[in-house]
Parts: C-alpha cells; structure tokens; sequence
C-alpha cells in the first residue's frame, strides 16, 4: 500500500495490529517529503533524524507487553512554525525570529508526543500568520499542490500543501481569522476549527483573543482523533475550556435526522463571491437534505463585523511587532503598512472593536436559537496566484485586502466551532471547501455534520496532479 496516503486512524490501527512498523511509515513519508517538498516548499524545517529515532523507539515498543501504546503510537505529524517546539527553531515565518528555538512545546505539541505522535518538522506561515496566503521573507513561496502557480491559502498553508500532497496525514494548524479553514478549502483537505479555548494555546499570539490551534488533514475522523487527544485545559493558557466528556471520534456516527440547517452564500455583507464558487457551495449545501436535514436558505441583515475583526487581529499583530519596526527589510512591506497605521491609531479604536464584537454575538446568538448548522463558502474565490498577499479582484470585481474572507473572521470574533469540508472543484480543477458552523461550544456536532456529509460525498481518494 502507500503508506504516505493512509490516514492516521489506519495507520495507528496497522500500527498497533504490527502489520506496518512505525519506521516503515515514517520513511515511507520522509520519501515523499524529499521527492515533492522541493517543489512545494511546505516545510521549512525538518527534524529528520530525531524522528528516525523515535520511529526506532516506538517500533520497539511493540515488542514489549508493558509498553503502553497512545492512540497515535508511531503516527507522523506536522506543526506550523508559529507554534513553539522544544529544541526545534521556531520562526513565526519573520527573519526577526530565524534563530529563535524554544525551550519548551505548545500544548498541543506536548498531547501529540505524548499520545505517541512522532513530529516530522515545521510547516511554512507568513509573518505571524498576517495573510490568508503562505508566502514570507524568510523562506519564500509555498505553493499548492493542485496547481504549483497558485497559492495552497494561508495563514496554515504549509500545513494544507503537505496535507493535500501526503506528506503525513496529522498536521496542526492556527485559525486567527480563517487560517485553518482558508487552506483546507484551498488545498481539498479537512479543516477544523474547534471552540475557542477547547485546544488551549500558548504562547498567546497578538491576536490572541482570536487565535485557535487545530487540526488539518485529509479525513474528518483523523480530525476528530486528534481533538480527542489534544481537547482540554492547561494552565498556561487561562481561557482554556474545561475537559469535555466527549469522544469526537465515537460522536461522528450519529444521525443528521431533523437538523434544521440554514445555508447563504453572502452572510448580508460579502462584498462579492465567484459565481462558480457559490455554485458548488449550493449543490453541497443542498446534499445536506439527503442526509435528513431540513435545508433554508437564508439572507442575514447582519452588519459586517469585518471593522472590528481588523482592529483586533492587525492591531494586536502590530502591538507585537512594534518594536521592530525600524528592521524594515526584514518585514513584509504589506504588513509594514499595517504595522505604521495601527501605531498611530488612538487606543480608543481598538477598545471600541471590542465592543462592537461583543454587539455582534447577539446577531449570532439570536440566529442560532433557530438552527443547528449554518453553511457557507468557506472562501469567497478559488485559490488565487502565489505572492499575492491578497487576490486583486474576483470575478473580474477588484477586491480590498481581507474582502475574500468575509465567511470566516466572523466566527473566530464569536468563537464558534467551524470547519471546511472539500465541496467540488471549479472547471479548472482548483478545490472549492464548504464551511460548517455550529452551535456555541457544539464541536462534536461540526464534526458529526462534516462525517456525514464525508460519507456521501467522499473526497479523501481524490488526490492532487503533482507526484
């Protein structure tokens, strides 16, 4: 079989069943990673050799009847460079950070060692995550595996690159304003941005507030296996959610019967979407009434929270980097612009998006005493050309910075569970993602709704040109 195309819940099943060795596996996808990274640029840092060694390990392990297994015992995953790892360089994609290495991991990095997950190395980010494409000036262009002159999104796109591509099948991303689901839509694989809290984050980020870490890969039960393993307070992060007793993996069997979906393809405010992305958006929002739910379209009058998600996310990003401001080569000129004009804001505008925020919950609250699920596009156009920083119109409509994101900065403002699900492609062959929103707190119904929709129309077999 190739290995580097099994999910993770296969291969720790063969794994543990000692029908494949966890060094087999590992090489099987550093190979893949020496044949088709070169091209893709979706790790910046490898950390080869110390897997290889912890693959030796859990291989012996196996043989040893005390040995206790984890539920990812010899699985390979990734980590975005703006999650620290122990003894490993971490750059935030800035040539301000490139000899940074931490003392310490992130939680979720700490779970997924811990749970018997073996890191293969760091995924490519643009400058603290700024951008909803993969490009920086450190490392360069990360590029998307459906088609090498388009981007694989941001701010997670190494992530979605090596996903999409089977460079191992766990990768863990960020989400400060749609960086999960963004590259999940456009590279075709599962992302997942689970509650605010529900996987806790350190260190905090500039925008904090806003920032989730998550999971990114190609089958939703992989997902939901890694919130299991991942899910849970940790003290360095305060607003982290009380355990949950829950197990994801076992709540994606469950019946979508009587669901009251809702589905639009504007929110009441997206200032415009590709005609042929709101197409297949329809027709996978339209799948839902064959899965037993009851599917309304709708046509929100909300006002755009887009002014207040801005002020909290770029002027958190520039409070960050504000004392690096003098350093202007080494920092993105797009964000540089961004950095100067939040500094000479009067504080009372970022406190006043706070409250704006807080105003907007109510819209959604109110929304949501009403239905179970709302679906959108996840993204308002398809991939666009890599180095861009953001596409310059769409459907031949120019287009502000951010203005092709209008689905998913919303929910990182209320926090809510929210994934991207592959939906079809364009005539083109470049993915379209659909976006699943749920409930306050609802994770395993995103998840249960995402297998649902998975197991009627299953995208895990389809596979990108490139190798």
């Amino acid at each position: 079989m190739d290995l580097h195309w099994q999910s993770a819940t296969t291969l720790a099943r063969l794994i543990r069943q000692k029908k494949v060795s966890p060094v087999e596996v590992l090489g099987a996808i550093l190979d893949r990673i020496d044949k088709l990274n070169p091209r893709l640029n979706a790790f910046v840092t490898l950390t080869a050799e110390q897997a290889r060694r912890e693959a030796r390990a859990a291989e012996r392990a196996l043989t040893k009847r005390s040995a206790t297994l984890g539920p990812l015992h010899g699985v390979p995953f990734s980590v975005k460079d703006l999650v620290i790892t122990k003894g490993v360089r971490t750059t935030f994609g800035t040539p301000l950070y490139r000899d940074n290495v931490p003392t310490e991991d992130a939680p979720i990095v700490t779970r997924l060692k811990a749970a018997g997950g073996i890191m293969l190395g760091k995924t490519n980010t643009p400058t603290m995550g700024w951008i909803g494409a993969t490009h920086n000036l450190l490392f360069g262009v990360t590029r998307n595996p459906w088609n090498l002159e388009r981007t694989p999104g941001g701010s997670s796109g190494g992530a979605s690159a090596a996903a999409a591509a089977g460079l191992g099948p766990l990768h863990v991303g960020t989400d400060g304003g749609g960086s999960i689901r963004i590259p999940a839509a456009f590279a075709g694989i599962y992302g997942f941005k689970a509650s605010y809290g529900r996987i806790p984050t350190y260190p905090t980020s500039g925008a904090w507030s806003l920032s989730h870490v998550g999971p990114m890969t190609r089958t939703v039960a992989d997902a939901a296996l890694m919130l299991n393993v991942c899910a849970g307070p940790d003290e360095r992060d305060q607003y982290s959610l009380p355990a949950e007793r829950a197990d994801y993996v076992k709540a994606l069997s469950g019946s979508l019967k009587g669901w009251r979906v809702a589905w639009t393809d504007d929110l009441g405010f997206a200032d415009v979407v590709d005609p042929e992305v709101s197409t297949v958006c329809a027709r996978a929002a339209r799948a839902f009434r064959e899965l037993g739910c009851r599917v309304e379209e709708v046509q929100p009058s909300w006002p755009s929270p887009r002014e207040a998600w801005y002020e909290i996310f770029c002027g958190g990003i520039a409070a960050r980097l504000a004392p690096y401001v003098e350093r202007r080569a080494e920092i993105d000129a797009g964000l540089l612009r961004i950095i100067e004009t939040a500094l000479r804001n009067p504080p009372t505008k970022y406190v006043q998006a706070w409250f704006d925020r807080l105003a907007w919950w109510q819209h959604l609250r109110a929304f949501f005493d009403k239905y179970d699920l709302l679906l959108t596009p996840t993204t308002a156009c398809p991939p666009f050309a890599v180095g861009l920083d953001n596409p310059t119109e769409i459907a031949g409509r120019p287009a502000g910075a951010y203005a092709w994101i209008p689905f998913t900065y919303p929910f990182n403002l209320t926090g809510q569970p929210a994934a991207s699900v592959p939906a079809g492609f364009t005539a083109n062959g470049l993915p379209v993602g659909l976006q699943i929103v749920g409930r306050r707190f609802a994770d395993a119904a995103v998840l249960r709704a995402s297998a649902a929709f998975e197991r009627l129309r299953p995208w895990a077999q389809q596979r990108p040109p490139i190798g």
